[in-house]
């Protein structure tokens, strides 16, 4: 079984795949300011709750819908908690 600190160290490394050296405190940032904890106690049910506020941001810093996406898909394969919310539901109807 995974560790918490397992996981905040894999949600720093998808982090930085997309974000370089500013992924490690972009993270941290995100779990301590939006989920109230300390990064080492994420687990992966807070995954979900966790990409909801980075897709917030990162749309913030891009308007490239490809890499919001991307950086939410993996770490929502991370938590192993499904797909992500579907996000346009209402425009396909």
């Amino acid at each position: 079984m995974m560790s918490a600190a397992s996981v905040y160290q894999q949600a720093v490394d998808i982090s930085t795949d997309y974000l370089g050296p500013a992924g490690e405190r972009f993270m941290r940032r995100q779990i301590m300011t939006h989920l109230g904890k300390k990064p080492e106690n994420l687990t992966k049910k807070d995954i979900h709750e966790l990409v909801n506020w980075i897709q917030l941001t990162v749309a913030l810093l891009t308007s490239d819908k490809k890499i919001i996406d991307s950086f939410s898909e993996r770490l929502i394969a991370l938590g192993g908690t499904g797909k992500p919310r579907p996000k346009d539901t209402l425009r396909a109807a």
